[in-house]
Order: C-alpha cells, then sequence, then structure tokens
C-alpha cells in the first residue's frame, strides 16, 4: 500500500509538470502504469524466500556508481564471496543463479566472465535466497530480479565519461521518456582497459590482458488500456578478453636461462622452449537477449505471458604452440546456445485470505559444439612418440528441452501469519532425462509492527547447465598427450532438501538487523571446474554434498543525508565421492575424494561486505569493503587448506555543477582499493581450478556525467 501511494504522488507529480492539456491523460497513464506493475510483482510474491534488495540511489552512492559491473553490486549483498572471472558464490553454491528482468526469465548463457547487464538500466535488484517458493526452481542458489528503469517514472537521461587506471575508458548513455501510452528507456556503453580479467601473478599490469566490451538495453512499454500492457526488453554483450600471462615461466619447469630442464619435456615441430610471456590466448563472448511480455489484470486475476529467447555465444584461441607445450593441447574451441521459450504466470485472489497462483515455463536450448586440438603422439608409457602435431576435429551438437509447473496457495491464517504451500515440477531432457515433483512450505510472520520471522522447507530439482556439460569424445585422444586415462559419465541433477529460518528486527524505522540460518543437504551435489586452458566450466557432482551457515544483515537509512549498510555471513560447504566427468580428474584425488568429504573449491568460510554514503552541502561522500576468509586451495588433501584473507577497501566522492543551468554536470572521483591490498582469490590449485588469480590493485578514476 505504501508503494502505490507514493507512486500516485509520483504520477500526480509528473501531471503537475506537464502541459495543461495533456495533464489528464499523463496522469491516468502514469497511475494505470502503477497499478499494472503492482499486480506484476504480486504474481511472484517471495513469500518466505530470504530477500535483499539494492535500489537504484544505492548504487550511485557506492565507489564507482553505475559505471561498476554488475558482480560488483551484488557483493553488497549478504552471504555472496568472489570468485574470479566475476564469478559469485551465494551460500555456498558455486554459480546457481537465475536472472530475471521484471520477473521475466533470462535464459543463463556460455559467457564466463562477461558482465551481460548493466547497472545503468536498474531501478532496484532483488537478491532472493533460502528456502524459495514454487514459482522459482531449476537455479535455487540464489534469483537475481532486475527491476528496470521506465522513461514514464524516471524520464531524461546521461551522457558519460569514465576511465582511470589500468587504461580505462568506458563512455556511456542511457535515456528514458514516454509519448502518450508508449513509454522506453535506453542505455549502452563501451568499456576497454588492461585488466579485464584478473592479474595472474599480482601485478598491477598484467602482460597481454586488454579487453573490449560493448553493452546495449532497451525498453518499451505500451499501455494498451486500463487493464493490459505489453512489454519488450532486448539487450546486447559483446565482450573480447586476451588471457593475461605469467611472466618467467617455461614448459615443463625449464629453467628459462640456460634452457636445461628435466627430461619428459614435450617438444613440438623440433622446439621445446616457450617464454611465458610470449602466450597470446584470446576469447570472445556474445550474448544476444529478446523478451516480449503480455500482462493483463482483470478483477480478481492477474496474468503475465513472456516468451524469450536468447543467443550465446563463446571463442577461444589458444596459442598454437605455446599450449601444446605447456598444456600438452592446444584447443581451439566455439560454444554456442540459442535458448527459446514460453514463461506463463497467474496469481487468483479467491479471498482476502487466500491467493492461488500457478505457472508453467517450457524452454528449449540448441547447442552447437566445435573444437579443433592439436596434440602430441605418446606411448602406452606416455612417452612422447613424434614432435610433428596432430590436429583432432571433435564437433557435436544438441537439443534440450525443460518444462516447469507449480500451484500454490498462500493463506492468511490470522493477520499476523501467513503460510505459502505449494507443489512444483520440473522435467529435462538433454545428455540426460529427469524430472522430480518437489513440495514447497514457508511462512511469514508478523508477532509485532517491527519484527518480522520467516521460513521454509523447499525441495530442489536443478540439472547441470546444459550448456556447459562437455559434449566431447574423450577415446579421440587416446594414444596422446591430452588423453583422459579414466571415464566421463555424464552430470546428474542435484536433488537437494533445504531449510531456512530468519528473523528481522526494526529499531525507530531507521535502523534493520537480521539473522538468517540456512541448512542444504543435496544428491548428485552440482559443481563447476576450469579444465584446461579455454575459460569454459565444466560441470560435475559429487554423490553428496552439505551446505550451512548463518548469515547477519543490518541497514540504517532515515531518509537524510547519511545511510550505511553491515552484512556479515559464516557458510560451510562440503562435498563427497565425484560422480560425473571424471576424466579431468586426478585419479589420486578421486580416490580420496570417493572416502572423505571435502570443502568444495568455492568454501569461503566468513564474508563481509559493509558501506556508509554521506550528502554534505550537494557532495556525496562513499565507501565500502569487502572482507573475504580465503576460497580453498589444495593442501595435504584435495582443497585441505584455504587462501589468507583480505580486506578491500573503496572511497568515493561525488558532486554535481549546474554551468549551463537546470541539467546538472557531476563529476566523480573513485579510488578502488583504497589501500592497494594484494591478495590472491585463487592460488591455482584445488578442485576445478585453473590459473592463479589476484585482485585487482589500487586503481584511480575519474568521471563526468551530464544529465539529458
Amino acid at each position: 500500500m505504501k508503494s502505490h501511494t507514493l507512486l500516485a504522488a509520483l504520477a500526480a507529480a509528473t501531471a503537475l509538470s506537464s502541459p495543461a492539456f495533456a495533464g489528464d491523460a499523463i496522469e491516468t497513464v502514469v497511475v494505470t502504469a502503477a497499478r499494472l506493475n503492482e499486480a506484476r510483482t504480486g504474481i511472484q510474491p517471495q513469500t518466505g524466500a530470504s530477500t535483499y534488495v539494492i535500489t537504484s540511489d544505492a548504487i550511485k552512492a557506492q565507489p564507482g556508481g553505475d559505471n561498476s559491473l554488475l558482480n560488483q553490486v551484488v557483493l553488497q549483498a549478504p552471504g555472496v564471496a568472489q570468485d574470479s572471472f566475476g564469478q559469485l558464490h551465494v551460500r555456498g553454491e558455486h554459480n546457481g543463479l537465475q536472472y530475471r528482468l521484471n520477473g521475466m526469465i533470462i535464459p543463463e548463457g556460455i559467457s564466463v566472465f562477461g558482465q551481460t547487464l548493466d547497472p545503468r538500466f536498474i531501478n532496484s535488484l532483488k537478491l532472493i535466497t533460502g528456502a524459495l517458493p514454487a514459482e522459482y526452481g531449476l537455479r535455487t542458489a540464489g534469483i537475481i530480479d532486475v527491476q528496470t528503469k521506465s522513461g514514464l517514472f524516471a524520464p531524461g537521461g546521461d551522457i558519460s565519461m569514465y576511465g582511470g587506471s589500468h587504461g580505462e575508458l568506458n563512455p556511456s548513455f542511457d535515456y528514458g521518456g514516454s509519448s502518450g501510452s508508449l513509454n522506453y528507456f535506453v542505455s549502452g556503453d563501451y568499456m576497454t582497459n588492461t585488466l579485464g580479467i584478473e592479474s595472474p601473478d599480482g601485478s598491477s599490469d598484467p602482460l597481454h590482458d586488454r579487453t573490449k566490451q560493448w553493452h546495449g538495453f532497451g525498453f518499451v512499454q505500451d499501455i494498451l488500456d486500463d487493464d493490459s500492457s505489453l512489454t519488450a526488453i532486448v539487450g546486447t554483450s559483446n565482450d573480447m578478453f586476451q588471457i593475461p600471462n605469467q611472466r618467467g615461466l617455461q614448459p615443463g619447469g625449464i629453467d628459462g636461462v640456460t634452457g636445461m630442464g628435466p627430461s619428459g619435456v614435450l617438444q613440438a615441430n623440433g622446439q621445446y622452449l616457450f617464454p611465458s610471456e610470449n602466450l597470446n590466448e584470446n576469447q570472445r563472448e556474445i550474448t544476444q537477449y529478446g523478451i516480449l511480455s503480455y500482462l493483463r489484470t482483470t478483477g480478481d486475476v492477474d496474468l503475465q505471458v513472456s516468451a524469450f529467447g536468447r543467443y550465446s555465444s563463446l571463442y577461444f584461441t589458444p596459442d598454437p604452440l605455446g599450449d601444446l607445450l605447456y598444456n600438452g593441447i592446444a584447443q581451439t574451441a566455439y560454444k554456442r546456445d540459442v535458448a527459446y521459450g514460453l514463461q506463463a504466470e497467474g496469481a487468483w485472489h479467491v479471498s482476502s485470505d487466500h491467493t492461488i497462483r500457478a505457472g508453467m515455463t517450457v524452454q528449449g536450448d540448441s547447442l552447437r559444439s566445435s573444437t579443433s586440438s592439436l596434440v602430441l603422439g605418446v606411448d602406452g608409457g606416455g612417452n612422447q612418440t613424434s614432435d610433428i602435431p596432430i590436429a583432432i576435429a571433435d564437433d557435436g551438437s544438441k537439443q534440450a528441452w525443460s518444462y516447469s509447473l507449480y500451484l500454490q496457495d498462500e493463506w492468511q491464517l490470522v493477520p499476523s501469519l501467513t503460510l505459502n504451500y505449494g507443489v512444483r515440477w520440473d522435467q529435462f531432457h538433454a545428455f540426460d532425462s529427469e524430472n522430480q515433483l518437489s513440495p514447497r512450505v514457508n511462512f511469514v510472520w508478523t508477532p509485532t509492527d517491527t519484527i518480522t520471522v520467516h521460513g521454509g522447507y523447499s525441495r530442489y530439482f536443478s540439472p547441470p547447465p546444459f550448456e556447459l556439460v562437455a559434449s566431447s569424445d574423450i577415446a579421440l585422444y587416446d594414444n596422446t598427450t591430452a588423453a583422459a586415462g579414466h571415464t566421463d559419465t555424464t552430470p546428474k541433477a542435484e536433488r537437494a532438501d533445504y531449510y531456512d529460518l530468519g528473523v528481522e528486527q526494526k529499531f525507530m524505522d531507521a535502523l534493520t538487523i537480521g539473522v538468517d540460518g540456512y541448512y542444504k543437504m543435496a544428491r548428485n551435489l552440482v559443481d563447476e571446474g576450469q579444465f584446461g586452458a579455454p575459460i569454459i566450466l565444466t560441470p560435475f557432482n559429487y554423490r553428496s554434498g552439505r551446505q550451512y551457515g548463518v548469515e547477519l544483515s543490518s541497514t540504517y537509512d532515515d531518509g537524510g543525508p547519511f545511510t550505511a549498510y553491515l552484512n556479515a555471513s559464516y557458510s560451510r560447504a562440503v562435498g563427497r565421492q565425484i560422480v560425473s566427468s571424471e576424466f579431468q580428474f586426478d585419479p589420486a584425488d578421486l580416490a580420496y575424494i570417493a572416502t572423505h568429504y571435502i570443502p568444495l573449491d568455492h568454501q569461503q568460510i566468513v564474508t563481509i561486505s559493509a558501506g556508509a554514503s554521506y550528502e554534505w552541502m550537494g557532495t556525496t561522500f562513499s565507501t565500502d569493503l569487502l572482507y573475504g576468509s580465503g576460497l580453498r586451495s589444495d593442501g595435504a588433501t584435495p582443497n585441505g587448506d584455504h587462501l589468507p584473507g583480505y580486506v578491500q577497501v573503496n572511497l568515493g566522492i561525488s558532486h554535481p555543477f549546474h554551468p549551463w543551468g537546470e541539467k546538472a554536470l557531476t563529476a566523480r572521483f573513485d579510488v578502488i582499493n583504497l589501500f592497494d591490498e594484494k591478495y590472491e582469490i585463487r592460488d591455482g590449485t584445488g578442485i576445478g581450478v585453473g590459473a592463479p588469480q589476484y585482485g585487482a590493485s589500487r586503481g584511480v578514476f575519474f568521471g563526468l556525467s551530464q544529465a539529458l
């Protein structure tokens, strides 16, 4: 009700600022749009789940503002640990994130470190975790639901230039407006710098690490009548990366000065020396998506039907000689996934006590995988038999389908207690074919005006990412330097029981503190790893897994110039017995993990995020920090140790000027990693871990943004 009142006030203000002859029409459109937005939000209520909201104002206030990448925004939320390649781990899960725009699903892509979604078009962002109600499935580690900006509620825009350290240059624009019943919002940016991927050796100027990225977004909505709207969303991302090089290495550990090394060093075309500084690996990632959605509300029924599609491709080009000498294989890899589907959901407000919700999703994926590999021949003892490279082509295609249905009832037993119970059915056909019926039950209890208790149980069914499942024929590599040596079982769907309980207390309408605990038991727990030079993740399963932890969240906002937040989490994630994609692993590791629980490579026991902003005489000062106790590394056992903890502190200052009248020119100054903390995100060891990666060294950035 509060949000409806606020939007109505905004509508009135918009009408008053418009020409008199158009005032009534504009007010009608704005009020209608606000009512339809409320109906759409009510179809997916998140009852009983853990929900953390980050607004566009919070994004702009943080160091870097909306020039930040999406993963840097999400890291503000509790229970989110950072990893290399821009990856995020929510509550000890590897990835398992589902992205939505205005509640509409965007199918996941192949991209590893490309950032497809741009914070510039975010009006608000929700991270929804915990025991999820029945409308959420398949990807259940967390739902990142972005509410996009609209030209109707926030007309105007900006044109900006931002850049600084690491050779960064980042021009961008965004603009929204409306005409009659039609409103729109568009944004675009180009970014280039010399730190596209994390430094592999901790240097502030890693070798061969240039990135060039283009992103675009468009939103158009037509208010068809008082009860319906039609919305179209399109987006594109084209990202190119150089893979950075470590310094001072030679194949097989050869001494780079004398050229003398251990026996058994690979040779190709008469060469066995290759300075690591000269490696030339590159990767390109392209993503394009589109959504067309029809929303209608009539009486007690709200309905939304959306068609969606996404094209995603990844192309890795190796250094033909260097990769062969270092890794025994130089593989050119191309993967493409074209996804398309239909999402239909509705809510029936049966009475003041009951709301019935139901929905279905159908998605098809057409996958194409092409690799061309250079390898060297070996005999039965693993000794090289020739230095002439052998070319192996391995191409394949696959069609996958997934189907989901759900039905649930939100029942208000008494004014202070709401129960949401339902059931979900999922099925998929790809490299494997599986299905599951999953019960869900959640509750929200508000014993007082300032205390909210939520909790629930959810049965989960999570297929491995179809587009990442290795499709190679490992027999093709027998008697070569890329031979697998053992079995390759197809990854299975993860099946899990998830429990969540949390409480939130408000103090004086300004301070909110929450505590949330969770416990998950999984069979065929899905994890992912990077195996080989291409930056392509491969899913695999642990026979059994456990994840549990507790989170503390707190925010302070009294509507004044000062806001702050502090989040802390404790998390454990373990797995036992790898039962798929076995050919990727060392036989000794497989044998140990078969009888022992080990920490998952992405487990970070303690994670803290905090930030504050203060506006003084028009100038906004902001700071935030991120603490991690360290991801896993190999010790006496696989994943048996962890990297040292670290603290990264960032600082931001911004101020608007008015040299040309009403439209502000905003200048900003940011320092990322203020104290130049040098820390490892990965050290190159651990189950499914590739090369070492370090956090970015101190960067100083400046920006100018002109309001339009």
